[in-house]
C-alpha cells in the first residue's frame, strides 16, 4: 500500500469538503446531479471517443497502482541476477534451468529462459528490447487516458456553469431562486476542476512516474541477463547493475 498516495487521496477530499464548510457552502452545497452527469459523465464520454477499448481497460487495470504500485526491490534484483551468473559460472548455463519456473515476473522468467536455451547475447537484447517497448508504450498510453480525462474536465465544468445560469436567466422574475440557481451552476466548475487537479492529473502523473520505474527496472534486468550470457564476472555485472541503483 502506497501510504503517500492514501494520506493524499484523504486530504484532497478533506480540503475540498473543509474549504466548502468554512467558507459557509456546506457539505450538501457540493451535491448537483445535474453537475455530475455534466462533468463525471461527459468526461467518461470524451475520454471513451479517443481512446481504444484495450487501452481503456488497461488503464482501468492499472489505476490500482496508485494505491497498490508493482513490487519493485531492484537490490533484490541485482543479488539475484549476481546469484545467478555465479552459479553459471560454475555449472555453466543449464544450472540456471530450475530458477526459470521460480519466476513470478513474466518479463524476467522469458529472459532468463532464452539465457538457458543458450541464444545469443545481442539476440537476448534485441527480442527483450522490443517487448520491452511495446509494453512501455502500451502502459504509458493508458496512463494518459487520465491524464485526457484531467484536460476534458474543467472544459465540461465550464460548460455545466453556463447552462446552469442559462437556467437562472430563466427565472429572473423570481429573485428567490436566483441566490440557489447560481450557487447550483457553479457546482459544475468546482467538479471539473477538483476532479481534474485533486484526482485525474495526480493519477495520471503518479502512473506515468511507476511505468518510467518499472521500464528502467526492466534495462537493469536485461543488462543483467546479457552479462550472464557473456560469461561476465559476477563482481563486474554487480559493479554494472549498481548504477540502477541511485
Amino acid at each position: 500500500m502506497d501510504r503517500l498516495s492514501v494520506i493524499g487521496a484523504v486530504l484532497a477530499i478533506s480540503a475540498l469538503l473543509g474549504g466548502s464548510v468554512l467558507k459557509g457552502a456546506g457539505i450538501s452545497g457540493l451535491w448537483s446531479p445535474a453537475a455530475f452527469v455534466i462533468v463525471i459523465l461527459g468526461t467518461v464520454a470524451a475520454i471513451l471517443l479517443q481512446t481504444s477499448m484495450p487501452t481503456f481497460s488497461r488503464a482501468l487495470k492499472m489505476a490500482r497502482w496508485v494505491f497498490q504500485p508493482p513490487a519493485h526491490d531492484r537490490p533484490a534484483v541485482v543479488a539475484q541476477i549476481v546469484e545467478w551468473s555465479g552459479t553459471a559460472r560454475k555449472q555453466g548455463l543449464l544450472g540456471l534451468e530450475a530458477q526459470v519456473e521460480a519466476q513470478t515476473d513474466p518479463f524476467l522468467r522469458k529472459g532468463l529462459q532464452m539465457v538457458v536455451d543458450g541464444v545469443e547475447p545481442e539476440s537476448i537484447r534485441q527480442m527483450l528490447e522490443i517487448e520491452l517497448e511495446g509494453n512501455s508504450a502500451r502502459d504509458l498510453a493508458a496512463a494518459k487516458v487520465f491524464e485526457g480525462m484531467g484536460i476534458y474536465a474543467p472544459t465540461l465544468g465550464i460548460i455545466g456553469a453556463v447552462l446552469g445560469l442559462m437556467a437562472v436567466m430563466k427565472n429572473l422574475a423570481d429573485p428567490s431562486k436566483l441566490g440557489h440557481g447560481i450557487a447550483a451552476a457553479f457546482t459544475a466548475t468546482i467538479y471539473g476542476i477538483g476532479a481534474a487537479n485533486l484526482m485525474l492529473l495526480p493519477i495520471g502523473n503518479k502512473l506515468k512516474t511507476l511505468v518510467n520505474a518499472q521500464t528502467e527496472e526492466r534495462e537493469m534486468i536485461i543488462e543483467g541477463l546479457i552479462g550472464i550470457a557473456q560469461g561476465d564476472n559476477p563482481r563486474n555485472i554487480e559493479s554494472r547493475l549498481s548504477g540502477y541503483l541511485g
